[in-house]
């Protein structure tokens, strides 16, 4: 069976509908090629009986774009034979745009990648209007470029500068925005409608070619030698570059495709989209988003983590103690994915100044038109405060959100755990303290379990589900189907102080101010931060969570380490953080003046006194930026490593993801553990064994990375 069939009509109309066999999704893989080019011969050879060409999808997507798992596997020594291969197909869609008779893509549902540089290549693009259809480019997301001409057909048909977003920041629309856009040229309200619009096309248009192979075209906005494009291209690279930080060679290799292409005709332009392609395929960077954002994250979402032979449960009511920052945002992440949710404070005007977050977040939607009023009511509708843990009844699920205190924690959850339903689930989101000891609060420890949220609720997609000592694999199914109800990641990790993530966040933090203890410059730790690939520095992270909560997990874990008969360890970072809070009344953000000040008007800018008191001027000459850079990037690494030779960690795969979308560890890595494979085990070692003699044994190689690097085989 073809993966395209081919249907000529009586009509003289040729409906080419991909439907690739033994796939829920349209591809562009061997067998899609091998299709598409007995397709074209077919075309070719029945032209003079062809009117027009419709092209459409049996799926309920249109086409998911390009084979990540092919792409993934070309290495350096293929990459001539990955251009001709990639050349080759482009030359058949070239051929199909090219032939003078109209070409209509009827896009019946998503077209991504590869699925929308299909529809590019046609004259006429209909679209059915269904806000769940999206359309893009998300390859950039990956560490690729759209390489089926995307980078040259968007350019032309809407200008360079509204396709940079589409090209450069994978950005993705619903039918009614592409056609706003100049994506799409028509939508339907059906598919007859969508098919109908198609035909009508075809009629209408006997003869067809692309504005850019027709004499005088001209680009709209301009071709990059206009003199406003020029302006805007001039300082293009520079500004991009202040957002990579150097370390995404996509979005240059793009604006490079883009621009040189723009000042050629279209054919060479699309060899040029072709090397700036599978120099990329070949590259390390898209090896690592690849592998970690594409292959393992849907292992994830595929329910890699969830226990076998539990029934999937929905759930109804769920309830929330704390109001705060975290409970407010648990909250409204729960209740906009059509959960009833109690919100539950010490007073009701608490609770309700918590339901007012969702009320402000939902209210900004219907300002952009992304929601209705009557949707927003609905939505707070199902909020709601109190004071009296009574409206708890019937709740399926119970998550603490309040502050991080042992005794406290225990008081709500002895408190909460009777108002369940038989078999309910109690979870704390506490973000340090071992999920065993709350649990001894417990009157049902095999139903406890950690959710460990992130701030802001609504914007971070991760949850870190934390398995104590006596939490039944049902709990951690379950707990698993109600990350995933509310549209979140869910990493499992066995129990610890301080899990996984907080563990290497408190790496990444402490390594940032046990450099300005040594005597480096405040801009250069932040800078290296930054260039490494952090979202933010460790000085101003540090600020966001304040320097007081640091102290009180600190004091905590110090305090719970020494009663269960250990010795607490103190880290050099701890020392600054002291003197800062309590010599010089700085606390963080929240307080107004951290390592950073924060006027009234205008930007934070680091705290000059800084300098003054930290700073050592011949150390900071003396230090190298990738030394640093190494600092940041190392400790984290080493401290999953431990994560998982302990055990806490279950998979590589959740020390990759729960590191970026926890940590906001350098995404270019592909994870914390996948920066160790892409380094080198072996050469990693050694560089953290030369780390550990300058800067003490929190660098020391673990055994398990020791291991490894004896046999040099990488973490999988």
């Amino acid at each position: 069976m073809s993966a395209i069939r081919y249907e000529l009509g009586s009509d003289q109309i040729l409906t080419l509908t991909i439907d690739m066999p033994g796939q829920s999704a349209n591809t562009m893989n061997a067998t899609f090629r091998d299709a598409l080019s007995e397709t074209a011969a077919k075309v070719k050879d029945d032209l003079d009986n062809i009117r027009g060409v419709i092209i459409t999808s049996a799926k309920k997507t249109f086409f998911a774009g390009g084979d990540l798992t092919e792409l993934h596997k070309v290495t350096q020594a293929d990459a001539k034979t990955f251009e001709d291969m990639v050349n080759g197909l482009k030359a058949h869609m070239r051929f199909l745009e090219t032939t003078g008779k109209p070409v209509v893509a009827a896009i019946n549902g998503s077209a991504l990648g590869g699925g929308l540089e299909i529809a590019l290549a046609c004259h006429h693009r209909v679209a059915i209007d269904d806000d769940s259809i999206q359309l893009g480019l998300p390859e950039v997301t990956l560490g690729l470029l759209p390489g089926g001409g995307g980078t040259q057909r968007l350019p032309r048909m809407i200008g360079l500068e509204a396709a940079f977003p589409f090209l450069m920041e994978g950005k993705k629309v619903n039918p009614k925005a592409a056609l706003k856009a100049g994506i799409v040229d028509e939508l339907a309200d059906s598919a007859d409608d969508m098919i109908t619009k198609a035909r009508a096309f075809i009629d209408a248009n006997p003869k067809c070619h692309q504005p850019w192979d027709q004499k005088g075209f001209k680009f709209p906005g301009g071709a990059p030698h206009h003199p406003a494009m020029a302006q805007k291209l001039a300082i293009a690279p520079a500004m991009l570059k202040q957002k990579t930080k150097g370390c995404y060679p996509a979005p240059e290799r793009i604006l490079s495709a883009a621009v040189e292409g723009a000042q050629v005709d279209f054919d060479n332009g699309s060899l040029i989209e072709t090397r700036y392609f599978a120099e990329l395929v070949i590259g390390q960077v898209a090896k690592n988003m690849t592998g970690t954002f594409w292959f393992q994250l849907n292992a994830i979402k595929a329910g890699g983590s969830r226990p076998d032979g539990v029934e999937k449960e929905t759930f109804r009511k769920v309830g929330v103690l704390g109001a705060g920052m975290m409970g407010a945002g648990i909250a409204y992440s729960t209740a906009t994915r059509g959960i009833d949710v109690v919100l539950k404070d010490v007073s009701v005007e608490n609770a309700e100044k918590g339901k007012s977050y969702s009320e402000k977040l939902l209210a900004k939607k219907v300002s952009r038109g992304r929601m209705s009023e009557t949707q927003k009511a609905e939505i707070l509708g199902r909020i709601k405060a109190t004071d009296s843990a009574d409206d708890l009844e019937g709740c399926d699920l119970v998550i603490e959100a309040v502050f991080e205190d042992s005794e406290l924690k225990a008081r709500v959850t002895q408190e909460a755990e009777p108002k369940l339903v038989n078999n309910g689930i109690f979870a704390s989101n506490t973000s340090t303290i071992p999920i065993t000891q709350l649990a001894e609060a417990s009157a049902n420890a095999e139903n406890f379990i950690g959710l460990h949220f992130f701030s802001p609720v609504d914007k971070m997609q991760l949850v870190e589900i934390i398995v104590g000592e006596k939490t039944s694999d049902e709990t951690l199914a379950r707990s698993f189907d109600y990350v995933q109800q509310i549209g979140k990641i869910p990493v499992v990790v066995n129990d610890s102080r301080g899990f996984f993530t907080s563990r290497v966040f408190g790496t990444f933090v402490n390594e940032g101010i046990c450099m300005l203890g040594e005597g480096i410059h405040p801009s250069s730790i932040e800078n290296a931060g930054l260039l490494a690939g952090m979202p933010v520095g460790p000085l101003a992270i540090s600020d966001e969570v304040s320097m007081t909560l640091m102290q009180h997990i600190r004091d905590q874990s110090k305090k719970d380490t020494e009663a269960a008969g250990g010795t607490w360890n103190p880290h050099p970072a701890e020392a600054v953080i002291d003197a800062m809070v309590n010599e010089h009344g700085r606390k963080g953000k929240a307080s107004g003046a951290g390592f950073y000040d924060y006027p009234a008007s205008g930007k934070k800018h680091l705290w000059p006194e800084l300098e003054n008191l930290f700073v050592d001027s011949g150390k900071a000459r003396a230090v190298e930026l990738q030394e640093l850079k190494d600092r940041i990037l190392f400790i984290q690494a080493i401290e999953t490593v431990r994560c998982l030779e302990e055990g806490v960690l279950r998979t590589v795969e959740d020390a990759n993801i729960g590191s970026i979308f926890g940590i906001g560890y350098a995404p270019w890595t592909g994870g914390a553990i996948q920066f160790i494979n892409q380094y080198g085990v072996r050469a990693f070692t050694e560089r953290a064994s030369e780390l550990a003699k300058t800067y003490g044994e929190r660098f020391a190689p673990p055994r398990l990375l020791q291991e490894k690097a004896e046999t040099n085989t990488t973490f999988a």
